[in-house]
């Protein structure tokens, strides 16, 4: 096993991410939707008039990783859609996200074909997101090989264990490089001693609770008091600053909320508020918010949770991975990848 390496990789992230990174900026900036769809043919396509932006961009940064870190195993997990059961628990659970531009959404069909054909596991599914297949998958296996999340999702963080690296894509390379130099010679990291894909950041448990301010498993409880903007996960509002001294003290949410409710009157309420200021460092009382926002708070924490029971049979073995040079060009071909050709 200790050459094998499995590679899990956040499809939806990588191809957006790749998709407005290879946009045309006249698209780019345009605000009015109409005058956006006007340059859709601005966009990169092939000889059939098909969207090829973000499958490029992927695709050139997937043969990369294939290249430099021979993954023994690999998946990717796509979202399909936002109503998942998430949405069920509460209705405006991403509503803050506007639609799918037509050309991302044909290039979301097109590249899980794309990487089913060339063999690699491609998994999704109607109910859940891409980051509970992966929570799944990840846990199955993580005690057998040696594995590493591919994501700018911070919601990932929670999955960081002895066995598993979040590597934390960043906005820009000079970011990956100020957090690794930040922590390289405190956590032994050094550069020649361990490759790593373009703008990331190799995330451990000391590294998580050294740069987010708590564990990997207190992410959820983290974001069920801050809530996430990008996610419209509401959190209890006004008490972002108090969330990390409160869990590093108690642990999780539920254990914040055990300490309010053995308090048998409002004097030893006020006792406990006197405690949170003089020992935990809290100018400004959460006490108010934090009881009227109970539900919340735990609602908040349950949706950034990610699930680690998402139903699937498959084996360790049948994420190996060989890359078919053939299928690939084909595929290469058929999209108009020139420059990809030449590298296989």
């Amino acid at each position: 096993m200790s050459n094998e390496k499995f590679i899990l990789i956040d499809g939806s992230s990588m191809l957006v991410t790749n998709y407005y990174g290879n946009l045309p900026k006249a698209l780019l900036f345009e605000k009015d939707p109409e005058k956006k769809k006007a340059l859709y043919s601005q966009i990169m396509h092939n000889d059939k008039g098909q969207y090829t932006n973000a499958m490029y961009g992927m695709m050139r940064t997937i043969m990369k990783i294939l290249n430099e870190q021979k993954p023994t195993h690999m998946m990717f997990a796509f979202d399909m859609t936002r109503d998942t059961f998430r949405r069920e628990k509460y209705p405006d659970y991403k509503g803050n996200r506007g639609d799918t531009p037509e050309p991302l959404k044909e290039q979301f069909e097109n590249m899980e074909k794309m990487l089913e054909d060339m063999g690699f596991q491609v998994m999704y599914d109607m109910k859940f997101e891409a980051d509970d297949i992966v929570g799944s998958v990840v846990s199955k296996f993580e005690k057998e090989i040696p594995s590493y999340i591919i994501t700018k999702d911070h919601d990932y963080l929670q999955l960081v264990s002895d066995y598993t690296r979040v590597w934390l894509i960043q906005t820009k390379a000079e970011t990956a490089e100020e957090l690794q130099n930040k922590y390289g010679a405190e956590f032994g990291w050094n550069s020649k001693m361990a490759s790593l894909p373009d703008k990331a950041f190799e995330v451990t448990p000391p590294l998580c609770l050294a740069e987010y301010g708590v564990r990997p498993e207190q992410i959820p409880d983290l974001k069920g008091i801050q809530g996430d903007s990008s996610d419209n996960i509401p959190g209890v509002k006004g008490v972002s600053s108090a969330a990390m001294p409160l869990l590093a003290r108690y642990g999780t949410v539920e254990g914040i909320y055990e300490a309010i409710d053995e308090c048998a009157d409002d004097k030893a309420l006020k006792a406990l508020g006197t405690y949170w200021k003089e020992e935990l460092g809290i100018s400004r009382s959460p006490m108010k918010a934090l009881n009227e926002y109970r539900d919340i708070a735990l609602l908040s924490k349950e949706l950034a949770q990610i699930r680690r029971d998402y139903p699937f049979e498959k084996s360790l073995d049948d994420f190996k991975f060989e890359l078919d040079k053939d299928k690939a060009a084909a595929q290469f071909e058929k999209y108009g990848f020139k420059s990809l050709l030449e590298k296989l």
